[in-house]
């Protein structure tokens, strides 16, 4: 019965492709395949913002969304509604074509990252042999649409936020895919659905995530670092911080090209964290092998809430950081730290299983994470700070 459930959109699909003529059930198919995603991951957008908006109103002492719908649940629908009937103001001098496209390229990427995720068993809606490979080229058309945003405006602060945003994420889309490689490496594979078997093994109750091993640990890390800078979130939002470059690249969008702007950025976010999921926290398997009884899509999904909720709470919790200290995280620490932890996960797989492999890797990873942290602190000079006017 359990595995009824588990396959339930699958035979779903194979029985309603049952009905339609051989000739249109390629297409069929495929639409049958991307329109679920279509539609869970905007319904997961609207509601992840006002929980998020609830989460970060609880963090800051001050009550969330609480006015639409019961407990403020509906604010999402006032927020679509608002940006729908909002006036589209584009400037006289703007690219207008350019500046349409912009917010629909953002989109596109971050829906079509979704394509060589594995979202439960037999869930996937490409298996790609290079999967991996396709996500990371498909996230860089990103960089792309922040660029044609600040370019298309006309404005020179739009074009100065879309210079410093293109600056981060190149900057952290380098440690993000060298950490993913330890992966690629131990799997001996591009395609994620053949890394996410790998995981599915137990050892007692106990899973074979590459999490659970030390460059798998640090992989994940400098992976979660990365993503975060990557999605502009807190406390890498300098590019559309209202304090730093008036709401950076996306300064001249208003009404619904805002909303998409807002859209992507969710929909990359979530994205990311489900290549997390896939790479290092065993994809749709169970955390125990007594839980494999539950649909491995439920699995997939609450991993991703639970990195959502992660990223709520360190956009409440932490500040913001200044350009200097974000560039030299990713180049002077980060990038540093995800080479050796490929040297790491080589000594990993030749050296014989035992507990001095552990000992060795373990080393390996937290001596160099030390130092360079010492390396970055020593740099800063603290100074006694004095009020002239104060007894």
């Amino acid at each position: 019965m359990s595995g009824v459930v588990d396959q339930i959109f699958v035979l779903g699909k194979h029985w309603l492709l049952g009905y339609a003529p051989v000739s249109v059930r390629p297409l069929l198919s495929a639409v049958l395949s991307v329109v679920p995603v279509l539609v869970a991951f905007p319904l997961l957008f609207a509601i992840t913002t006002v929980l998020e908006r609830k989460g970060l109103g609880r963090i800051q002492n001050r009550y969330g969304p609480n006015r639409t719908g019961p407990f403020g649940f509906f604010q999402p629908i006032a927020d679509g509604v608002k940006s729908l009937t909002k006036e589209d103001i584009v400037p006289d001098t703007a690219d207008h074509v350019v500046h349409l496209l912009a917010p629909l390229l953002l989109v596109l990427a971050s829906f079509l990252a979704y394509a060589v995720l594995p979202m439960g068993r037999n869930m996937v809606i490409v298996n790609l042999n290079a999967g991996v490979l396709f996500f990371f080229a498909v996230g860089s058309l990103v960089e792309l649409a922040v660029f044609m945003a600040g370019w298309s405006s006309r404005s020179k602060y739009s074009l100065l936020g879309a210079m410093r945003a293109i600056a981060q994420m190149i900057s952290y889309e380098v440690p993000l895919v060298l950490a993913s490689i330890v992966v690629i490496m131990e799997a001996g594979s591009l395609s994620t659905v053949t890394i996410v078997n790998m995981q599915t093994g137990y050892t007692g109750i106990w899973p074979h995530w590459f999490v659970f091993t030390p460059w798998g640990f640090a992989g994940f890390v400098l992976f979660m670092i990365a993503a975060t800078a990557e999605s502009n979130r807190s406390p890498f939002d300098l590019p559309e911080g209202e304090s730093e470059i008036i709401a950076g690249y996306y300064i001249e969008y208003s009404g619904f090209k805002f909303a998409l702007f807002f859209l992507g950025e969710y929909l990359g976010m979530f994205a990311t964290s489900g290549m997390a999921i896939t790479l290092f926290l065993g994809g749709w398997a169970a955390p125990f092998s007594f839980l494999t009884w539950i649909p491995s899509y439920f699995w997939f999904f609450a991993k991703l809430v639970a990195l959502s909720v992660g990223f709520i709470w360190i956009r409440g919790t932490l500040p913001r950081l200044r350009m200097d200290q974000l560039m030299n995280l990713a180049w002077k620490f980060m990038l540093p730290m995800a080479l050796l932890n490929m040297l790491t996960a080589g000594t990993w797989h030749f050296m014989p299983v035992g507990l001095s492999r552990w000992l060795v890797c373990t080393v390996m990873v937290v001596a160099p994470c030390i130092l360079l942290g010492r390396g970055l602190a020593r740099k800063k000079r603290f100074q006694v700070r004095r009020y002239q006017f104060v007894e």
